[in-house]
């Protein structure tokens, strides 16, 4: 007890030192940081290092390939000898483009893309660049460009050089069967790329200009830039298709690739060789633009001008000359719906054979229904 008048003291605190446990993790992360040191820096046997006496190592034999890789093996041997690479270039030298082709004939003819050659028609020059490396200038004995077909003749070649491609049916191909494909993507020439027969009976548009390429074969197998105007194989190495459009955002293989089939080439190529070019089959007329005829008319092919002495003169059909001219509404029965189609649908017909125009005539303020037999023209 305190006696009064005194006052109740406290002993004074004293400061509590660290705790063990502190103390404990502490010795614990320095021990762990030296033995990390130690570990990484100290001298210590690291393996074998340099061996004067190093050898290469023995080859593992495999045995024979799966019967499915002989297969495609065989398939590039006996099929790439057929295949060429193509530049394009100014007279001075400068890349302009470079594609694929194949070998056509025993005479060394040149199958590709019109596309690839085009520089050329307007004093380009083209080299071809067989299997073996050996380039041979080339010249473009004709073309078709609504098919985007073309046919190129080197100047020289050794007979030991020309091995024509096998010609396949493409009528028969069926979807889902294999697909081989050798060119030159990115430059990268005598590349081979495997897919399927994804779909038949498409329809590519080559531009705005002209009229669309229809019953193209469409396959997954990888076909890029470069890979233009080469060949598309079946199992047994034939020819069923030449390479030439893709459908891609980026550019490059996206797996929907586009070849022109063998048997329109086969048709094809025997004419330009003949001719030096193919004719379309056509009125002699000039339509109006589509979007322009659409606030005339609700449908048709609008005849804008009628060339003198074409088919279409003789027959009598009129252009709109002061007045609106024929509209074309119907060929052989068959629904025009604008220029565009009047072109695409002329393409199934050949130079000489007869047709029956359905047409509208402006008369008296009304558009009267007519028809009209015309004998269709070369066009080039």
């Amino acid at each position: 007890m305190s006696r009064e008048g005194e006052e109740y003291s406290r002993p004074p605190i004293r400061p509590r030192g660290p705790s063990p446990l502190l103390w404990v993790l502490a010795l614990t992360a320095l021990i762990v940081a030296v033995a990390s040191w130690i570990w990484q820096y100290w001298p210590r046997d690291r393996g074998p290092g340099r061996d004067a006496a190093a050898q290469m190592r023995p080859i593992t034999e495999r045995g024979p390939l799966w019967p499915e890789e002989q297969a495609i093996v065989e398939l590039f041997d006996k099929a790439s000898p057929s295949v060429v690479h193509i530049y394009v270039t100014t007279p001075q030298g400068r890349p302009l483009g470079s594609g694929s082709g194949f070998i056509w004939d025993s005479d060394g003819r040149i199958v590709t893309n019109h596309h690839v050659i085009e520089p050329a028609l307007f004093g380009a020059q083209v080299e071809i660049v067989f299997k073996d490396q050996t380039i041979v200038p080339g010249d473009v004995i004709g073309h078709y460009a609504a098919k985007d077909i073309a046919v190129l003749s080197p100047r020289w070649v050794s007979k030991k050089k020309v091995v024509p491609i096998p010609l396949g049916e493409s009528s028969k191909v069926k979807v889902g069967q294999y697909t081989f494909a050798i060119g030159a993507p990115f430059g990268l020439d005598q590349t081979l790329t495997r897919g399927i027969i994804s779909a038949k009976g498409r329809e590519i548009a080559p531009d705005g200009n002209r009229p669309p390429i229809k019953d193209v074969l469409q396959t997954d197998a990888a076909i890029n830039p470069g890979n233009s105007g080469g060949p598309l194989l079946d199992s047994a190495g034939r020819l069923i298709g030449m390479n030439t459009a893709i459908y891609s955002k980026s550019g490059s293989s996206a797996g929907i690739g586009f070849a022109i089939p063998s048997d329109e080439i086969n048709r094809l190529v025997p004419r330009i060789i003949r001719e030096g070019k193919v004719s379309r089959p056509g009125l002699g007329v000039l339509p109006m633009d589509d979007n322009e005829a659409r606030r005339h008319v609700e449908r048709g092919a609008l005849i804008a001008q009628v060339f003198p002495g074409s088919p279409a003169h003789k027959a009598g059909l009129l252009g709109s000359r002061g007045r609106l001219g024929d509209v074309i509404v119907a060929i052989n029965g068959n629904p025009i719906a604008g220029a565009k189609e009047l072109i695409d649908r002329l393409l199934d017909y050949k130079v000489g054979d007869t047709v029956t125009l359905t047409i509208l005539r402006r008369e008296n303020d009304a558009w009267v229904e007519k028809t009209v037999q015309v004998t269709l023209g070369a066009v080039d």
